[in-house]
């Protein structure tokens, strides 16, 4: 059969390769795997409920989990094959932002996973005019459980599905994204199934994945890059596995995946914690993971492995890879900027990783790095994918063009078109260029966000995403923002890797009871100057980081200063450090 719609992506994997383990994910205390043919019926019983309970084609769904479970998919599913419209949504935003996307979205229902979730969302039935009911996977105490949908669903008639089924169009709306933007109130990104679909057929016919594989799942679901590749995981008829960051670690033992997807930070994690147990040894065997580290270092895709690499495959990488697993084929990332230094080590260690681009609005893969030889370039985010066409504009924008772009903004054709031409041409918002390798493949460059650019007050333009991906690079530093809008100088805001730097002030006899005191030392600004000192020639002398200051409080989603996707909010950063910033430049 071909692929039109998102829910023949299933349909698909049960005419070509049927799965006994489609999706499992933890239930109870207990992997719960369901088949394929279990999935569909899971996903007709509600159908058929939604339909009893008057959820009719254009009506919008509202879907939110904590994490990663089976019970999303059957959602999912049902939701698109009766023609309603899946609106998903991330746990981690405010109870404003819910309430605001659900009444934007005109929701007729709200499904959460879990009790945290519910006390967010259940007083919104009185503040949000079209939604008429919350309900959840877990039992909880006065909440409607999404069980009730499936039982009204049972024994139903499965041809009503397929009636309305067969009168949805590839080109009609298929979900409602909002995005989780660094500025101003989120967007609803109105994408087609035709949209995500030729992103899903493109994709697999690039990934080095086939029916019985094994992929491990655990980036949000809500995330149009990680759903994108769910279905592309369907497609292929691999078996998906879900987790959560959590027990990540366990699952990689357990599961012990061919696949997966994830974001620059968590990879970074991972090679901290390495290089960790590294610094533990001692001897021989803590001189040969160095040299075997520093030979990484040097790793460039394509080389071939001399007599001391497959030694220190032998001795050293093996050991990496046994970490994850044992098994694993290749791994992308997403979302943001991939450290050069992470692709190169864990692609040097038999642990593919390769980076890719795209936006919500671009369903969402726009260009990423291959398998194949020659296929893939460090320091960029690959080769446009096929049927789309990528260009430069005069400023250094990327626009993109291709049958993944989105159908537009929900209800805000203005905001469209600022961003989408009448022929196509869809405005990134990222600034790039087009770099070729030794194969003669040109591959893309992201240089930085168009609008994150700072403009000293001399005039001067400087890029602040490349010198916060080399700074991350540091195992002393968690996060970092670099500031100097219309300032005589760069400088930047520093979050320290306090468990790294804690074990700096224990091995340097550094006493202290808070972390105000810890980074008002003056070894550890010493220290941290150091790092400043060593990776400021890296850059032209405009994008040198003349001051710095530490923070004692990491950033995350829920205190404010990132999105969903782990982006700076540059703005909300800046309001809240005033005064840090102030004392920088007034120094």
């Amino acid at each position: 059969m071909q692929v039109k719609r998102l829910f023949d992506v299933l349909h698909y994997q049960q005419q070509t390769h049927p799965q006994a383990v489609a999706i499992a994910s933890i239930k109870d205390g207990n992997w719960w795997k369901v088949s394929t043919d279990e999935l569909i019926n899971f996903s007709n019983k509600l159908s058929l409920g939604l339909l009893k309970l008057g959820i009719q084609k254009g009506d919008k769904v509202a879907v939110v989990t904590s994490a990663n479970r089976t019970e999303w998919n059957i959602c999912d599913q049902g939701i698109g094959q009766i023609g309603a419209i899946n609106v998903p949504l991330y746990p981690t935003i405010s109870e404003a932002d819910y309430e605001h996307i659900l009444t934007h979205s005109e929701a007729k229902i709200c499904i959460v996973s879990d009790s945290k979730l519910y006390d967010k969302v259940k007083n919104l039935k009185t503040r949000v005019a079209t939604l008429q009911e919350v309900y959840t996977f877990d039992q909880v105490e006065g909440a409607k459980n999404y069980e009730e949908i499936m039982q009204l669903g049972e024994g139903g008639d499965v041809a009503q599905i397929k009636a309305i089924s067969d009168t949805i169009a590839p080109n009609s709306l298929a979900t409602l994204i909002y995005t989780s933007g660094t500025t101003g109130t989120p967007k609803g990104v109105m994408l087609s199934h035709h949209n995500i679909v030729s992103n899903v057929l493109t994709v697999r016919a690039e990934l080095p994945i086939t029916a019985g594989h094994t992929a491990l799942s655990f980036l949000p679901l809500c995330h149009i890059f990680e759903r994108m590749v769910i279905y592309t995981y369907l497609y292929a008829g691999a078996n998906i596995y879900y987790s959560d960051i959590d027990t990540l670690k366990d699952k990689l033992g357990t599961v012990r995946p061919h696949f997966f997807t994830t974001v620059p930070r968590l990879l970074e994690k991972v090679y901290e914690g390495i290089v960790n147990k590294g610094l533990a040894l001692t001897g021989i065997k803590k001189k040969l993971f160095f040299w075997a580290l520093e030979m990484a270092d040097k790793y460039d895709y394509d080389q071939k492995p001399s007599f001391l690499f497959k030694i220190a495959d032998k001795l050293i990488f093996s050991k990496w890879r046994e970490g994850l697993g044992g098994r694993i084929m290749g791994i992308v990332t997403g979302s943001a900027a991939c450290p050069l230094k992470m692709a190169r080590v864990f692609s040097a260690a038999g642990i593919p990783i390769r980076e890719g681009y795209g936006l919500t609005e671009t369903s969402p893969v726009l260009t990423f790095n291959r398998f194949v030889e020659g296929g893939a370039m460090l320091g960029t985010v690959g080769m446009p994918i096929k049927d789309v066409e990528i260009k430069i504009a005069e400023d250094g924008e990327i626009l993109a063009k291709g049958p993944n772009i989105m159908m537009g903004y929900y209800k805000e054709p203005e905001k469209t078109r600022e961003v989408l031409t009448e022929d196509g041409w869809f405005s990134t918002g990222d600034v790039g260029t087009f770099v070729t390798n030794n194969a003669g493949n040109k591959f893309l460059k992201i240089t930085d966000r168009k609008k994150e650019l700072l403009k000293t007050s001399g005039g001067k333009y400087v890029a602040p995403a490349p010198i916060e991906s080399k700074f991350r690079e540091n195992f002393f530093i968690e996060q970092i923002m670099v500031i100097g809008e219309s300032k005589k100088f760069v400088s930047a805001l520093i979050v320290p890797a306090y468990p790294v730097l804690e074990q700096f002030a224990n091995e340097n006899g550094i006493a202290f009871t808070y972390r105000n005191d810890l980074i008002a030392h003056p070894k550890v600004l010493a220290k941290y100057q150091s790092i400043v000192d060593e990776l400021n020639p890296n850059f032209s002398h405009i994008e040198q980081i003349k001051k710095f200051k530490l923070l004692t409080n990491e950033w995350t989603p829920e205190s404010g200063e990132l999105t969903p996707t782990m982006k700076l909010k540059r703005k909300v950063i800046n309001e809240r450090y005033t005064k840090e910033i102030e004392s920088i430049y007034n120094d």
